[in-house]
């Protein structure tokens, strides 16, 4: 039953320079992405108006230029069934048209062909409306198609197109009857739609609101096209945040927690558009400890990317990434003393597998996976642990295949590649040593904490601060009752002081501020 899901969390950190948003589900770190806050890049769903570089008959595919270094590329096959009307909108368009006009008035004619050249449909310098389905990766450039759509929580829409699709995953008929009439009544005229799961039971209202939201976004773009047909961006697919609540968002989506009253403002707004029961869901934090802090995200960051994962059990994995493939190898750790190997090999692949799955979303691992489990000589238990790795992915939203293992223990698993692979470095150089391996004593931290408070208070007449401290080095200044620094420090200078323990400061870093928290020079 849906109500049985456990709960997800979304928590998202707004800094200066990007966007990270962490996807917690049972307060544990399933996915985790960045965004750069200025924007920029190049993400699957963007769209462009781009440039033909060179035609690859034999590959029946082109080159085009999106603005990127590397030349993107797109196959005959994904220039879609009605990109003629596509291309003569691109062609006709110009400032002194009624563009609305222009587009609905263009015939669809017929589809191309599916055994067409690319060389017939295409020619270098030609200007194509195109959008990302693939970033690129390492030296590879975006995968483009022509077909443009425009994703929405409950409507998938569909420019230059005449069908309107219905999920497999509505069972009623009553209700995919409904659906099909009433969207087909509130699109104009050379729009198409996918009517998505997430459809089921909504009112007219809803599906009209981001249906007209889906057309003012498509439309947006006509006025750039019109006044340059020069390579441009037209319109960037939602923020990543927006996209994950797109995809995700359910009845067991209990909380999603923001730090930045703009943004929160803005989610609040799109989920009232696609699912308006669920808008109390939205909270704005403002406590001084920071965000991902407060909800152990950093803590789980660090343990979840480094090259060594730990496991329950003493057990770990050690995972490899290269170009071509990922390899991960599962490894018992301290054995303990069983006295069935067996028994004791099925038990840890097993755990393995649950955070074998976890990994691939949470790094957005693609390609192919190499898994070497633990040898494990029964039939049985091979099959097992098969049908339980299958059962771990089917909440991943990438296409993926699992194959059974191999009788030298290696499973391969295959998911989709959309994006690089998420790689965060967990090593840190040391802010007080600066990488030389030499720091002060530790023995007169707490003489160089005070100098530093003594100057603030003194010279610059402060009388509430903040030290900021590693949770170790916090620990340190706060141990015992009304003999701790902190207790000795605010009795000596009269003042108004507290103590915060950052997760991401070394063991002997630390920081003065003022009373809001604004780190002091």
């Amino acid at each position: 039953m849906e109500s049985e899901k456990p709960p997800k969390d979304l928590i998202v950190d707004v800094g200066t320079s990007e966007v990270r948003i962490a996807l917690m589900e049972n307060h544990r770190l399933i996915e985790f992405n960045t965004e750069s806050s200025k924007g920029g890049g190049f993400v699957v769903g963007d769209v462009y108006l781009g440039r033909v570089k060179k035609l690859l008959p034999a590959l029946n595919a082109a080159f085009v230029d999106i603005g990127d270094k590397k030349e993107a590329f797109i196959h005959y096959l994904d220039l879609g069934l009605y990109f003629s009307a596509f291309d003569s909108f691109v062609k006709d368009s110009n400032r002194n048209t009624n563009l609305t006009d222009l587009y609905s008035g263009i015939p669809l004619g017929e589809a191309l062909p599916k055994e067409g050249k690319i060389d017939s449909v295409l020619k270098p310098g030609q200007m194509l409306i195109v959008q990302i389905v693939k970033e690129p990766i390492n030296t590879k450039g975006s995968r483009l198609t022509a077909e443009i759509s425009l994703a929405g929580r409950n409507i998938v829409l569909l420019p230059f197109a005449q069908k309107v699709s219905i999920s497999s995953k509505i069972e009623s008929k009553e209700e995919k009857r409904r659906l099909e009439t009433l969207v087909k009544s509130i699109l104009p005229k050379n729009y198409g739609a996918i009517i998505r799961t997430a459809a089921e039971g909504k009112n007219a209202a809803v599906l009209v609101a981001e249906t007209q939201s889906l057309i003012e976004k498509w439309e947006g773009s006509f006025r750039k096209i019109a006044s340059s047909k020069n390579v441009q961006l037209l319109f960037t697919e939602y923020s990543k945040t927006t996209t994950i609540l797109r995809d995700l968002l359910n009845d067991s989506f209990s909380n999603i927690y923001i730090n930045d009253e703009k943004i929160c403002e803005e989610t609040r707004k799109y989920i009232s558009l696609i699912s308006p029961e669920q808008e109390k869901i939205v909270h704005l934090y403002s406590d001084r400890k920071p965000i991902f802090d407060n909800f152990e995200v950093t803590r789980q960051i660090k343990s979840s990317f480094g090259k060594v994962v730990p496991m329950k059990q003493g057990a770990y994995l050690v995972i490899e990434t290269t170009e071509a493939l990922n390899v991960i190898d599962v490894n018992s750790g301290i054995r303990t003393k069983a006295t069935d190997h067996e028994e004791y090999a099925f038990e840890v692949n097993c755990i393995a597998a649950e955070e074998i799955a976890r990994q691939l979303r949470l790094r957005d691992m693609g390609g192919i996976v190499i898994v070497d489990f633990i040898d494990m000589d029964s039939g049985e238990h091979r099959n097992a642990l098969h049908k339980m790795m299958q059962d771990l992915m089917e909440g991943d939203r990438a296409k993926h295949n699992v194959l059974p293992l191999t009788k030298f223990g290696l499973m391969q698993i295959t998911r989709q590649r959309i994006r690089p692979v998420t790689e965060i470095n967990t090593l840190e150089t040391c802010p007080v040593c600066h990488g030389t391996g030499k720091i002060s004593s530790s023995v007169v931290i707490d003489e160089e904490i005070e100098r530093k408070l003594a100057f603030y208070v003194t010279e610059k007449g402060l009388r509430s601060l903040v030290i900021r401290t590693s949770p170790i080095l916090g620990a340190y200044l706060k141990r015992g009752v009304f003999s701790n620094y902190i207790s000795r420090w605010k009795k000596k200078y009269n003042i108004r002081l507290r103590l915060e323990e950052v997760t991401d400061f070394s063991v002997l870093q630390n920081e003065i501020c003022n009373e809001k928290g604004e780190k002091l020079e």
